[in-house]
């Protein structure tokens, strides 16, 4: 899906009417955004549910019959997320339902005002962030179509012009169904920005799949690492999976984690209070459902290297990694992730894994080799909205900002070395 051009009015039918009416739109958004989270509360008021409101039972049945998976909306995770994590705490929900009865949950997207996700004082509404990288919302495979409609009307009547879709796994079962709905009204997606990330075809045989992702020079030379690993004590690769054992294991994997360059930075999860208690209920909660694990390498008794990996239907999330750097001569993160590679690709039950890393990650693109489309996606909410040509602006001039900023860090960076 390539990039299309805004939704809405041609400028010159805006000409026509003149701009005074762009410029109200404008004036009426800013009043509406005020300071801070104002425009969240408002809304909920309108059309909008706390998240904390959705029954976790209802949920999780959602999430079995999703269309698409995703391990960063399982309610488990996200509600540790909405209820700890700094920043990302008092999501709102758009909900469909099967009925006015409110029988079956059909599809759930948890949002936060434009203004909280970006400081965009403009009225639209954005996939709440789960701290994963993946924000596809959970619509049922049965009731897709229904499903998006109806988060389209609450959105609506919840005052926004636009959805901003975060993260959005732009080939998926989802895209397509918000795709479709959009095109019964002559609209269609805009697609804001996009990349792509590694992913793994875990249906294929581990070994052949490693070989000719790295080839054979590579291969013995890590095989070389490993024997020389091997003499810190016996190389083995453990995985957590009941509660008990991923409440331990995630603690290994904090201390790895603040350990090393995170830990430097002030950025590892061990480091904030709010950030360590979600991540210790979310994936302790997850086991208990076999939706988590944590796979860690020892040298002997030392854990060198730990991951946590999230489960949803047939497909893997990996989440994040720490090691121990004392031994990165030795490549720890590539030496668990071959063995992760091998794990997954013997599960029966995992047919694909995200990465749901950065797009050019220099550790997991050359191991996992497959790809995945993930993009920010402006969904317009009425037809000939002048409000979406604002919205649309904004986004584009602020990501341009933000590149040219990032650009900036890099020429620094590079002068300095």
């Amino acid at each position: 899906m390539g990039k299309a051009a805004p939704e809405g009015r041609h400028p010159s039918s805006m000409a026509k009417q003149g701009y005074g009416d762009v410029a109200e739109i404008a004036d009426t958004a800013v009043r509406r955004a005020s300071i801070k989270d104002a425009t969240d509360k408002r809304a909920r008021s309108n059309a909008l549910t706390p998240l904390e409101g959705i029954a976790a039972n209802k949920w999780r049945e959602l999430a079995e019959r999703a269309v698409e998976p995703n391990g960063y909306y399982l309610p488990e995770w996200e509600l540790a997320v909405n209820a700890l994590v700094p920043g990302r705490t008092d999501a709102s929900a758009l909900a469909a339902w099967s009925d006015a009865r409110s029988t079956r949950l059909v599809g759930l997207m948890p949002v936060v005002s434009l203004w909280r996700a970006y400081k965009v004082p403009l009225p639209a509404l954005v996939s709440a962030h789960p701290y994963g990288t993946l924000c596809t919302p959970p619509l049922d495979r049965d009731l897709a179509d229904d499903a998006v409609t109806q988060l389209m009307q609450q959105a609506r009547k919840a005052g926004a012009h636009a959805l901003i879709l975060r993260d959005m796994s732009l080939d998926g079962a989802a895209m397509k169904a918000f795709a479709k709905v959009l095109q019964r009204s002559g609209l269609r997606p805009q697609i804001l920005q996009s990349n792509s990330r590694a992913c793994l075809d875990a249906t294929r045989d581990a070994d052949e799949l490693l070989r000719d992702a790295l080839g054979a020079k590579k291969l013995k030379e890590l095989r070389r690492l490993r024997q020389r690993l091997a003499e810190h004590g016996a190389v083995r690769f453990d995985v957590a999976r009941t509660p008990d054992d991923v409440a331990a294991a995630i603690e290994i994997f904090l201390a790895l984690e603040a350990s090393g360059w995170k830990g430097a930075r002030g950025t590892a999860l061990a480091q904030n209070d709010g950030d360590a208690s979600f991540i210790r209920r979310a994936t302790t909660a997850l086991a208990a459902t076999s939706q988590c694990e944590i796979v860690t390498l020892r040298a002997g008794v030392t854990p060198i290297a730990a991951g946590i990996v999230l489960r949803h239907q047939d497909r893997a999330f990996y989440f994040k990694i720490g090691i121990d750097e004392r031994f990165a001569k030795f490549s720890p993160g590539v030496q668990l992730t071959l063995d992760l590679t091998r794990h997954l690709c013997t599960d029966p039950g995992i047919a694909t894994a995200d990465s749901t890393a950065s797009p050019d990650h220099p550790m997991i693109n050359p191991i996992w080799r497959g790809r995945l489309a993930i993009g920010d996606v402006l969904i317009p909410l009425r037809s000939g909205d002048p409000a979406v040509l604002l919205i649309h602006a904004a986004l584009m001039s602020r990501q341009f900002a933000f590149e040219l900023a990032r650009r900036g860090v890099r020429f620094i960076r590079a002068w300095r070395r």
